[in-house]
């Protein structure tokens, strides 16, 4: 019998790696989630300089990795801040709304996944009016000068 053959042998053992492959990246604590909400993974890629999405709002909680780049980002109540390479986000979704994602380099793009907790019938992504910025202005944290 071959050297390679199980019953000589035995199985081969079990590897050990999975007990220090798990790096955490981010622990929240998530709003609610309706009942029947859906989960949906997208990755987002934006050019050197884009602003990105208009400011919008997320029918549920978002969880967010960037795998190239810079993003600027900016979420409602909070003041913004650059998220790099490597760094993962979250925002509460729902009522709060999200100012900016766009890439905050002008010489490299920006790529990052987004996993989203969506609100049965409700569209992943709403944009937000200019007459309700006006409104809800004083939510915004200051803007650095």
């Amino acid at each position: 019998m071959p050297d390679d053959d199980p019953a000589v042998t035995g199985p081969k053992p079990r590897s050990t790696a999975w007990q220090t492959a798990l790096t955490m990246l981010q622990e929240a604590v998530p709003p609610f989630i309706p009942q029947g909400a859906h989960a949906m993974t997208v990755v987002i890629e934006f050019p050197p300089g884009d602003p990105g999405t208009p400011p919008h709002r997320h029918s549920g909680p978002a969880f967010g990795f960037v795998l190239e780049g810079e993003m600027l980002l900016e979420v409602e109540g909070e003041p913004e801040r650059v998220v790099r390479a490597g760094q993962a986000f979250w925002e509460p979704g729902g009522d709060v709304i999200h100012y900016q994602d766009g890439n905050n380099r002008e010489d490299i793009p920006l790529r990052f996944t987004v996993t989203m907790l969506c609100e049965p019938g409700k569209p992943m992504l709403t944009l937000v009016d200019e007459e309700e910025l006006a409104q809800r202005r004083e939510r915004r944290a200051p803007r650095p000068s």
